[in-house]
């Protein structure tokens, strides 16, 4: 497993190499001249564009930016925000908190709602499957802007149960109270997808052999469920929820410029807009690591939830 571990650690650095240059080279090569913001339309002498460009390296020729860029990065320095005049890493501290915590809070609910429908729809064939499968088709189809818009106008402007887009929480819990609409919407997609994982998971191994024998010997249901059913089931639907956190935590652009919550994705909508280079490519790339991470510790978790797959993705016999 550790040689595994590391041989796949080394995949993705040289994913992480590859995709730093990508987004680099997309970032500098999109229309548009960030001295245009960086003097906010004010009239400059030719002196002045030609500093600004040196103090950005913006003349410098793309393969020279990227080194100088890559060289800071494995330092530490994400380079200065155009927009903020800060440093980026300051400023992505200051809103990694707030993803976090978004994202953190839609897995709870995507793992439990997901799950939970998934094996109520597995064990209730007839009206209550069709039930779980119309709703999570609706769920799975629904964009989340779409989400976000039905949430607030439904709970925050006609019934008041939720504070709208906006306001400044006061410790944690009530930081939780303003998250709980943003969650919801963030959610919603990934619990449909989830709960047809499941039940999907949870169809296949009530149709085993070995579950039929339980049941013949005289093993109560509630135990052939809980032993033989779901704790087979869970390597799937622990890969595909792996698969599904990384999800969220590149997917919360829409929701946080959507109830104004002062995340990564918000940021990253901002940044675009102002082009401010350094820190796209720094959310960018953090984005990206957290994604291919995710997704390593989902490959090394599989084997150990179900024996009966391989560190390389294959079944055993």
């Amino acid at each position: 497993m550790l040689r595994y571990g590391l041989g796949r650690l080394a995949g993705l650095l040289g994913v992480l190499l590859v995709t730093s240059f990508v987004v680099f080279a997309s970032v500098h090569l999109a229309p548009g001249d960030p001295v245009t913001f960086l003097l906010h339309g004010r009239p400059a002498t030719p002196q002045t564009v030609a500093a600004l460009r040196a103090e950005y390296h913006l003349d410098d020729p793309l393969l020279v930016q990227y080194a100088k860029w890559l060289g800071g990065v494995l330092h530490g320095d994400l380079g200065r925000s155009a927009q903020y005049h800060q440093d980026v890493s300051t400023l992505l501290g200051s809103r990694l908190g707030g993803t976090f915590l978004l994202v953190g809070y839609s897995a709870v609910l995507v793992a439990a709602g997901g799950v939970a429908a998934g094996v109520l729809a597995a064990l209730r064939p007839g009206l209550v499957d069709r039930i779980v499968l119309i709703g999570t088709g609706v769920a799975t189809a629904t964009p989340s802007f779409v989400s976000a818009i039905a949430l607030v106008s439904l709970f925050s402007v006609q019934l008041g149960w939720f504070p709208g887009p906006g306001g400044t929480p006061d410790g944690f819990g009530d930081r939780l109270y303003h998250l709980t609409l943003p969650a919801f919407a963030l959610a919603t997609t990934f619990a449909g997808l989830l709960a047809r994982v499941t039940r999907s998971a949870m169809l296949d191994e009530l149709g085993r052999e070995h579950v039929d024998v339980a049941r013949a010997r005289g093993v109560a249901g509630r135990t052939v469920i809980r032993r033989h059913v779901l704790r087979n089931s869970l390597g799937p639907v622990v890969t595909v929820g792996g698969t599904m956190l990384a999800g969220l935590l590149v997917t919360t652009s829409v929701v946080e410029t959507a109830f104004d919550v002062p995340g990564m994705g918000s940021l990253l909508v901002q940044s675009v807009s102002a082009q401010d280079f350094a820190v796209v490519q720094a959310v960018t790339l953090l984005s990206v690591a957290a994604f291919v991470l995710v997704n390593l510790a989902v490959d090394l978790l599989a084997p150990l939830i179900d024996p009966r797959l391989t560190l390389h993705g294959e079944g055993t016999s």
